[in-house]
């Protein structure tokens, strides 16, 4: 089984990075750590960047895992092999892109594209987000799914991921101590449904809700409080239709706890989502 040890960085294809750069730094509050060409690159932690926009199509999403080791990169490799995956090896430069000492490529059971990649850079400068959000780093990622019951027995068989709770078909699954780093939503698209940055307490999350009321920015969700992961949450419209996420608060399952733990169902309801009672202008949260 391949053991993923965390989530590391977003690639999304835009036919606007000048327009994506002035969000995300602007509005999400990342630091643009550099240009190369047209490609740029976002930092959210001491991580080397954990975001890049690219030009390209607007449906081109990769999300890429950290694996610990040469060693479980290969293992990963034949594991992905025996379940009829196909792999693309990363030559040297598209390593250098992804700022990374190897990584594979594949697809999963709905087509997402997922990097498996060791020795990812961390930056040896200081971390400083283009203004105060709070931000605190990437946690997760909402992934599409036209089918969350066979992906899920995909993304725990062969990729290790455990499921901490589910709300109808949709699975939360965790690959260390948080709650979730991936979940996986019914829908027909395929690649990223959301993108999720932890921030420090509701006060950043308050802030940025009459900040983004402010600046016009669609708020499609929130402020609100999952049931689920404890997390207290705003959602709200980027580029190209990419949903972004503040969260703080998020539960831990931790190694004690884990022997014991078991995974709760949610029924697909508006209450699942939020218990607060704010409602989901999203897709795939719509009951």
């Amino acid at each position: 089984m391949i053991n993923l040890w965390d989530i590391r960085y977003v690639r999304l294809g835009t036919p606007d990075v000048e327009t994506a750069t002035r969000y995300v730094c602007d509005v999400v509050g990342l630091e643009l750590a550099r240009r190369e060409g047209k490609a740029h690159y976002f930092r959210s932690d001491d991580r080397d960047h954990t975001l890049v926009y690219f030009e390209g199509d607007p449906k081109d999403h990769t999300v890429g895992f950290e694996l610990r080791s040469m060693e479980e990169l290969q293992s990963a490799a034949s594991a992905l092999d025996a379940a009829n995956i196909a792999i693309h090896a990363g030559t040297a430069e598209e390593c250098a892109r992804r700022a990374v000492g190897a990584f594979i490529n594949f697809r999963d059971r709905n087509g997402s594209s997922i990097d498996l990649v060791v020795k990812p850079h961390h930056s040896g400068k200081r971390h400083w987000p283009s203004h105060d959000a709070g931000i605190t780093g990437f946690s997760h990622i909402g992934l599409c799914s036209a089918d969350p019951v066979r992906d899920e027995g995909f993304w725990t068989e062969t990729l290790g991921a455990k499921v901490s709770d589910r709300i109808g078909a949709s699975p939360l699954l965790r690959i260390d101590e948080v709650h979730h780093k991936v979940a996986l939503f019914p829908s027909q698209r395929v690649g990223v449904q959301h993108i999720n940055h932890q921030v420090e307490s509701i006060d950043d999350i308050m802030r940025a809700y009459y900040r983004l009321q402010k600046a016009g920015v669609r708020i499609v969700f929130g402020p609100g409080r999952h049931p689920t992961s404890g997390a207290m949450f705003l959602y709200f419209e980027g580029p190209d239709g990419m949903v972004y996420e503040y969260s703080s608060g998020v539960r831990l399952i931790t190694a004690e706890q884990e022997p014991g733990y078991q995974p709760r169902q949610f029924p697909m309801a508006d209450t699942s989502f939020c218990m607060w009672g704010s409602k989901p202008d999203i897709a795939e949260f719509k009951v």
